[in-house]
């Protein structure tokens, strides 16, 4: 509200409306010393490292709804803010760098630059764990504070003219009035225990596949092995017959030595399930149907076409909806009454959920043409000019 509003308000008897105070933790939300409970700790660039570029069901996970949201037709009217949308910046394409930073951090900060006019020329979007907000006196942020090494730089939130300088998008965070909870969070148990499930299989397979075993001595005096005798022997157990390379290699053992082989009970050998389990509550977490990822034994949908539809239904077009509505929210100054949204016709995935809708409205005789038009979502249809002509036409006759 301006001073003249403010004015105005206060002779009329009535004070402007204050916005409510909010506040924030003093922790971080993406960095935990202690993940308590035995639970892994928590740091957004080793978790990112671990589920994005360790993690193969992790990645897939986000780069299908990443490229499934940068590659959804969209409904622009606007054919600069269109242009403004589907061009790179410094190789990134938006929406989907955009989509990702949601998925994994929660939050995504989209910087306007402007030229010489003050009108956009260009979307860049920033790194999220480089933002800090920064809040004024009432917890309102007033600016976003963007540090790469040494260096920072503060970005108010609006320039001298009032126009926004970062886009801020963000998840729901119920413990946070300024940061939203990525799927990330959610995630990290269930790509530690994918990781570690994935790392127990290469020890194994390096091992001959078969689980380690115990050296027994038994001289039948009762005597036991010396110092030297012992470190010996186990230096030449390292030399010979550790690692992949001697894997399977014949033991030869000197009086008194004899090999125990131990197995692995069924409880053991159920990590397989473990791994299947863990793969499925990470798909789960970044809203990806397990069957489009190719993980065995879900059932949940009878095809993959029932899939790939849950999938732009549940996760694609909700947070489509939510970047697009944010940046032409943020970008409503230069571009007013300029809506951004998907185009649902132009979805392969949805078009038999289209084809029985133009079904059902096609067969609704007692819904008018226009009423037909907004149902479907077309622009109303202009009149014709031989309509009027025809209307005369027929009440002559």
């Amino acid at each position: 509200m301006s001073f003249f509003e403010a004015l105005g308000a206060a002779f009329k008897g009535t004070a402007p409306a204050e916005r409510p105070q909010l506040a924030r933790p003093f922790a971080s939300p993406w960095l935990f010393a202690d993940g308590g409970n035995g639970a892994l700790p928590y740091e957004y660039r080793s978790a990112v490292n671990r589920a994005y570029l360790d993690n193969p069901v992790a990645q897939r996970a986000v780069r299908m709804v990443a490229e499934g949201v940068a590659g959804a037709p969209l409904k622009i009217a606007d054919e600069d803010l269109r242009k403004l949308v589907a061009n790179t910046s410094a190789g990134q394409s938006l929406l989907e760098t955009l989509a990702a930073q949601v998925l994994l951090h929660g939050n995504a900060y989209v910087q306007v630059i402007k030229d010489a006019s003050n009108r956009p020329v260009e979307l860049f979007a920033l790194r999220p764990e480089r933002i800090a907000i920064e809040p004024g006196n009432d917890g309102w942020p007033v600016a976003f504070r963007y540090r790469v090494g040494d260096t920072q730089v503060s970005l108010p939130i609006e320039d001298d003219a009032q126009y926004p300088n970062v886009i801020h998008i963000r998840s729901f965070h119920p413990g946070d009035d300024h940061y939203g909870a990525g799927c990330l969070t959610a995630a990290n148990e269930a790509v530690a225990i994918h990781n570690a499930a994935a790392r127990w299989n290469r020890v194994l397979l390096e091992n001959a596949a078969r689980p380690s075993g115990a050296l027994v001595y038994d001289a039948g005096d009762g005597a036991t092995l010396t110092t030297d005798q012992f470190e010996r022997l186990k230096a030449e157990l390292s030399s010979a017959f550790q690692g992949a390379g001697n894997a399977g290699r014949p033991m030869l053992l000197e009086g008194g030595l004899k090999w125990q082989s131990l197995s692995m009970s069924p409880a053991d050998m159920d990590f397989a399930t473990l791994k299947s389990a863990a793969a499925r509550d990470v798909a789960l977490a970044f809203g990806v149907p397990p069957m489009l990822l190719g993980l065995p034994g879900d059932n949940t949908y009878s095809n993959y076409r029932e899939a790939n539809r849950a999938l732009w239904r549940l996760t694609l077009l909700p947070l489509a909806g939510k970047i697009l509505s944010a940046i032409g929210e943020g970008l409503a100054p230069w571009f007013p009454e300029v809506e951004m949204t998907v185009d649902l016709d132009r979805v392969p995935a949805l078009s038999e959920d289209r084809e029985k809708l133009w079904s059902q409205v096609s067969d609704a005789d007692f819904l008018t043409d226009g009423e037909k038009r907004a149902m479907l979502g077309l622009p109303s249809k202009p009149v014709e000019q031989s309509e009027p002509a025809a209307e005369a036409k027929g009440a002559k006759r």
